[in-house]
């Protein structure tokens, strides 16, 4: 449970710190004087969502810091999931900087929001007048009565079988769709894969075809040079290469016997000849090719590679990539049908699997919506609406991933009533007591060790007033009680009263918390009552007082 509160630069909150007792705390003090702000830090520390706008003005940063003790199981265990040790003791602590940054730790250690968030929500349960509004939902009435019933541990499997059950439909139905127009499609890739399976690519091949194409459009020019290399290499005239190379060869061979260098000469100059011939060869071939024919092709070729490549706007090593992805979803869609056979069977099993657990928990929903409605009932009774009528009205509804059943919160305050929505006729005198009623039955159904109630009396008074009180004592003999009031009746009845107070001291204005010890309660609810200090509110304080304890 929460057992210290420090505050610091939050608001008009210089520093303040509150201590609080096991059961039933109770905050009074005037209107503006930081009761919202106590609840602000509160709400920071249990990782809600802050703004800058919350430091005090010329402060750097605001600093709350709470001190929890008591820690139930879960969350001890939440905690070292998280990586953090557990001790006897709990500390969280945020600070909000007034450049808009925040930080978090728990027990020291460098936290994030949303850890916070996970851990204060085992901790606390903050019940403010927006939740009030909360309880207006049908979507919430169903929370409601889930978590009542014990059916949201249920509905978990549930879901998870409707999300497997909705994610086969929804590729069903796209399977089906692209049935629709699977001939299309077909029709379409096939002339894509005809056409560019004709151009015969492979990857880097399209530039090579644009330089061999340049090549051949210069075959005139390279066939006379062909020619006049081959000639002087070869011609059948004396003046060849070959021929003079020979013709010097035997005329050092002539004189190898009286010449001893020239026999090496002469075997140098014929190892040439080989060369020179197979070059004159190499040279002939080249001018037999028909470079005409194979201008036309090439021409053709390229032509048509660039044509591809303007049509689907992409260069030649892409194309290739795009002809066989285009291969690959014509193979796809070759077997889309047995893709729907199977997936259709699939469907229908999900969907009987699913209308069962709906079913299962439309009757879970059933016999909790009684016994439920029969345990708010009492509850309000005893809060001073002797003839209401609660019903949980379940009705069948499409299936969706809360079940099948639309639930709806039914009312009467009055006798001779029929019952009707909750969202269009209760006040809201009515509404804060039912949802402390619903806040009194659902105590036994989680751990959570401190509720916190955020002017809970709004709308209440006189003897009303009274029984509130009476429930929130009821309530903090099985968890610690936190309560913002403004009703003696309610703050009377408290283990622990916490005075919050404005002052102004040098033009700055400073709330303070004081727990208040018996003559200053009397003040405080004297205040309360008639908004002095006279002597029959004194007297009527002190009575009350007394009476409460």
């Amino acid at each position: 449970m929460l057992r210290e509160l420090a505050i610091e630069n939050l608001a008009v909150i210089e520093k303040a710190s509150a201590q609080f007792g096991g059961s039933f705390n109770v905050f009074t003090g005037e209107t503006g004087a930081g009761k919202s702000i106590l609840i602000g830090g509160i709400n920071a520390i249990l990782g809600q969502r802050t703004t800058k706008d919350i430091v005090r003005t010329g402060a750097k940063k605001a600093l709350i810091t709470a001190l929890f003790d008591g820690l139930p199981k879960g969350v001890c265990e939440k905690l070292e999931e998280l990586g953090f040790e557990t001790e006897d003791e709990l500390v969280l602590s945020r600070e909000i900087f007034a450049d808009g940054k925040s930080s978090a730790r728990i027990n020291g250690k460098p936290a994030t929001a949303a850890m916070l968030k996970e851990i204060g929500s085992m901790l606390v349960d903050v019940h403010g007048q927006h939740e009030n509004r909360i309880l207006m939902s049908n979507d919430n009435q169903r929370d409601i009565l889930d978590n009542y019933g014990g059916i949201t541990a249920k509905l978990e499997p549930y879901r998870e079988k409707f999300r497997e059950f909705a994610k086969t439909s929804k590729r069903l139905k796209t399977l089906q769709e692209e049935l629709q127009t699977k001939e299309l499609k077909i029709e379409h890739l096939s002339g894509i894969v005809e056409e560019l399976s004709a151009l015969e690519l492979e990857k880097g091949e399209g530039e090579s075809l644009e330089r061999e194409l340049e090549r051949v459009r210069s075959a005139a020019k390279i066939q006379q040079a062909v020619w006049g290399a081959y000639n002087a290499l070869a011609a059948e005239d004396g003046v060849a290469v070959n021929n003079l190379l020979q013709t010097a060869a035997d005329a050092l061979g002539s004189i190898e016997d009286v010449e001893p260098k020239a026999k090496g000469l002469r075997e140098r100059l014929s190892a040439m000849l080989p060369e020179v011939n197979d070059i004159a060869d190499e040279l002939f071939k080249l001018t037999a090719d028909d470079y005409e024919e194979r201008e036309a092709a090439l021409s053709d070729r390229v032509s048509a590679v660039k044509h591809a490549k303007r049509k689907y706007n992409m260069d030649a090593d892409a194309l290739v990539d795009h002809l066989a992805e285009c291969k690959e979803q014509l193979a796809m869609l070759s077997g889309t049908d047995d893709e729907i056979d199977r997936l259709t069977e699939q469907r229908h099993e999900l969907a009987e699997q699913v209308k069962i657990m709906a079913d299962e928990i439309s009757n879970l929903r059933k016999k909790a919506a009684d016994k439920l409605s029969d345990e708010i009932r009492g509850q309000l009774e005893f809060l001073d609406m002797p003839n209401v009528k609660i019903i949980f009205a379940i009705n069948p509804d499409k299936i969706t991933i809360n079940g099948r059943d639309s639930v709806e919160m039914l009312i009467s305050a009055n006798a001779g009533e029929e019952p009707k929505p909750l969202n269009k006729i209760a006040s809201g005198g009515e509404l804060s007591r039912i949802m402390l009623a619903i806040k009194s039955v659902l105590a036994d159904s989680d751990d959570i060790p401190t509720m916190i109630f955020d002017e809970v009396d709004a709308g209440i008074s006189g003897r009303a007033a009274q029984k509130v009180g009476i429930k929130l004592c009821e309530t903090a003999q099985k968890r610690q009680v936190l309560c913002i009031t403004h009703l003696a009746q309610i703050a009377a009845k408290a283990d622990v009263h916490l005075l919050i107070e404005k002052q102004v001291e040098e033009n700055r204005t400073f709330t303070r918390i004081t727990e208040l010890e018996h003559s200053g309660r009397v003040r405080e609810l004297a205040r309360i009552i008639d908004g002095s200090a006279s002597e029959s509110a004194i007297a009527a304080a002190e009575e009350m007082l007394n009476n409460a304890n």
